[in-house]
């Protein structure tokens, strides 16, 4: 006989509660189950950036500050920190206080004894990503931030030193067992929202590091209010709440009336709520949904396109799943789908006239109207630029030529760049007659094969050739950095509200990390340079209009759609919201075991 979920629950806990005290039976345990779009790749802050790993570390780490989890606009509050940094008045020196008393997880490398979160931990995080030994994607990130010594510490070790991690430098210093101090070259007003990122800038003991240096993916060691209990590469993962996390418990300034309700339900309880999470890769859609409605996943975040019309007709809840209490969640994301062009790639890259106006006809050539309505199902709205919703300089009133779908003129642009048919196979060559096919990066999923048959049928009736090139999404973005895609198609996500995140991705010092079309061009370098440094203001908010326009006049990548994000959850799952720029929502939600089917 199979048990129901509620009646596993019960006898799993009797089970351990056997060798407990007979005058009290342990409490039922609360577990949340979901799947991962994709595959994670690893679990060390300084050595991730895909979102499915970032949503584990968000939980087992901590950084010093984090976002309100009700707040709308989002607001930014202490988290490890006692209060918001202390900054002069130009921003380049901070003073953040640290709270006594946090503790890292416990971890045989203690040897029993509790180990306590001090300023020289985060010294020592920061440190990490600038060691070239641990190839950090976030390093360009945290490079830019100019913390005064750091880049002279990793310049060393290519002049045959090893990284000195016990040096002291300027920009980054303890300057007691509590106090950090923060300097930088030029003034950061926004610096806080890098030092909010669980997933990325939380706190590692360098003991631990030091100890599992041959593997420090699998042994993730925070503060944070889980720790990683389980882990089966690319097939499951398991947190359980963290028994020595700190007291904490849920607040929040509820803005709107939905902060408002989940405030009202949750406001004074101690977090984490919930004892155990487990995580499971479904990459294909029909599974991933089948297991959320046979109800062995609580939840299913990113409800798949193909079944927007069955979940969701014109965007309410179908009236069977209503009948059920499922909950929806319907969200603009602050976030695009995209596609990079290679600028060092012989067929498409480069600068030269020709070059530009290949990447502008394949822009005007694919249909993004089919993307939107068909393959998403209405569950997207037209990108006119690389600038995303709910960050800095979107403006959803702006039209350009990057959200413009027009064959013909497609046609007429490869034609005047000379990019023709000289031998009748159907095909256009290059200018110079040299073969043109064009490869593009892709997973084996049914999802993406939709994509590709956009792209072939669209690039098709413009006469170019395009092949597609197949691999798993950890194995893509490996080669996506190293500069060996002509051409991948993907998604991303906003780290903070600042608009600035985006623009990094044609920023030349990102080449090879965030800049995966490897785009340099001074003059943009230059007013990311000087966007970086002023506040918010009719100044800062012109450079990301020159932003705007040189990556629709380059066209170094097509940004395709803004994503609106459809989440569901069972009705046992209270507390829900989908965090806007943060990873981070286990410890913020509770399990209802009285809604658990009997």
């Amino acid at each position: 006989m199979r048990l129901t979920r509620r009646q596993g629950l019960l006898a799993a806990t009797a089970s351990a509660a056997l060798g407990a005290l007979p005058v009290q039976a342990a409490a039922p345990k609360k577990v949340f189950r979901m799947a991962l779009v994709a595959a994670e790749t690893g679990f060390d802050p300084v050595r991730i950036s895909d979102t499915y790993s970032r949503l584990i570390t968000s939980h087992i780490f901590e950084a010093l500050y984090a976002y309100d989890p009700v707040a709308r606009p989002v607001k930014i509050v202490p988290n490890t920190a006692v209060a918001l940094p202390e900054a002069n008045e130009d921003f380049t020196r901070f003073i953040v206080r640290l709270q006594p008393g946090i503790y890292f997880q416990d971890d045989p490398v203690f040897k029993g004894q509790r180990r306590e979160l001090v300023a020289q931990d985060y010294v020592y995080s920061f440190k990490r990503a600038a060691d070239p030994k641990n190839v950090s994607p976030m390093w360009p990130e945290l490079e830019e931030q100019g913390f005064l010594g750091l880049s002279e510490l990793r310049a060393a070790v290519a002049k045959g030193k090893a990284f000195d991690y016990d040096r002291e430098i300027e920009g980054l210093r303890a300057l007691d067992r509590y106090t950090l101090e923060l300097r930088v070259k030029a003034p950061r007003p926004r610096l806080i929202e890098i030092l909010a990122q669980n997933d990325l800038r939380g706190a590692v003991a360098r003991e631990v590091i030091e100890a599992y240096a041959d593997d420090t993916h699998a042994h993730p060691v925070g503060t944070g209010p889980f720790r990683l209990a389980q882990w089966r590469r690319s097939s499951l993962i398991v947190l359980e709440r963290n028994e020595g996390y700190r007291e904490r418990y849920f607040d929040g300034e509820a803005r709107d009336e939905e902060g408002r309700r989940i405030l009202a339900q949750l406001k004074g309880r101690r977090l984490p709520m919930i004892d155990r999470v487990e995580v499971t890769p479904i990459e294909e859609e029909q599974p991933r949904w089948l297991s959320f409605l046979g109800g062995e996943h609580d939840f299913i975040e990113r409800v798949p396109g193909e079944y927007a019309p069955i979940a969701f007709p014109n965007n309410k809840l179908a009236p069977n799943l209503a009948k059920r209490g499922i909950q929806h969640f319907r969200h603009q994301a602050a976030d695009c789908a995209f596609t990079f062009f290679n600028m060092e790639d012989e067929q498409v890259g480069g600068f030269e006239p020709h070059r530009v106006a290949l990447r502008r006809a394949i822009s005007l050539a694919l249909d993004i109207d089919t993307e939107v309505y068909r393959i998403r199902r209405g569950q997207a709205i037209h990108a006119q630029s690389l600038l995303l919703p709910h960050t800095t300089g979107y403006d959803p009133q702006v039209r350009t030529a990057n959200g413009e779908f027009s064959p013909s003129k497609a046609k007429a642009l490869l034609d005047l760049y000379g990019y023709k048919d000289r031998d009748g196979d159907g095909w256009r060559e290059h200018p110079d007659g040299r073969p043109l096919r064009l490869s593009y990066a892709s997973q084996p999923d049914n999802y993406s094969r939709r994509f590709q048959e956009m792209w072939l049928k669209n690039l098709k009736e413009v006469g170019l050739r395009m092949e597609v090139v197949y691999g798993q999404w950890p194995e893509q973005l490996k080669q996506a950095r190293a500069g060996k895609l002509m051409l991948w198609f993907l998604g991303s996500t906003a780290n903070y509200p600042d608009g600035i995140g985006m623009l990094q991705r044609l920023y030349g010092p990102q080449s090879g990390n965030q800049n995966y079309s490897r785009f340099k061009l001074p003059e943009y370098d230059r007013l990311y340079e000087r966007a970086l440094t002023l506040p918010d203001g009719a100044e800062r908010a012109s450079l990301f209009r020159q932003a705007q326009r040189i990556q629709v006049a380059y066209m170094p990548m097509k940004v395709h759609v803004h994503r609106i994000l459809n989440d569901l959850a069972h009705p046992w799952v209270v507390g829900y919201r989908r965090p806007l720029f943060r990873n981070e929502f286990f410890h913020f939600i509770d399990i209802d075991l009285s809604k658990l089917p009997a």
